[in-house]
C-alpha cells in the first residue's frame, strides 16, 4: 500500500470529497489538520507557496489538490495504487 497523507483544513469541501474518494478506493491515508500548528508548519515546510486545501502526497511525492487526485482516479492510476 502507498503512504498517503492528506493535509485539511476544518470546513473544507474539497477536504472532504478527497477523503471519500480515497475512502471509496480503500486506500489508507494519514489525514494532517492544519488547524494543528504542527500540521501546518510541516505544510508550509514542504510546500511554502501552496495556500488552498487539501494538499494530497502520495510516496513522498507532491500529488496536489483534489482536482488532481481526481484526474488520478479518471485516468485509472488511483486503482493502481491499491493493488
Amino acid at each position: 500500500m502507498p503512504k498517503i497523507e492528506v493535509y485539511t483544513g476544518p470546513g473544507c469541501r474539497y477536504c472532504d470529497r478527497a477523503k471519500r474518494l480515497l475512502d471509496e478506493k480503500g486506500l489508507v491515508y494519514r489525514e494532517l489538520d492544519v488547524s494543528e500548528p504542527a500540521a501546518l508548519d510541516e505544510l508550509r515546510a514542504r510546500l511554502p507557496r501552496v495556500r488552498a486545501l487539501p494538499q494530497i502526497f502520495i510516496d513522498g511525492e507532491h500529488v496536489g489538490s483534489f482536482e488532481d487526485l481526481e484526474h488520478l482516479e479518471n485516468s485509472g492510476r488511483l486503482r493502481e495504487l491499491g493493488n
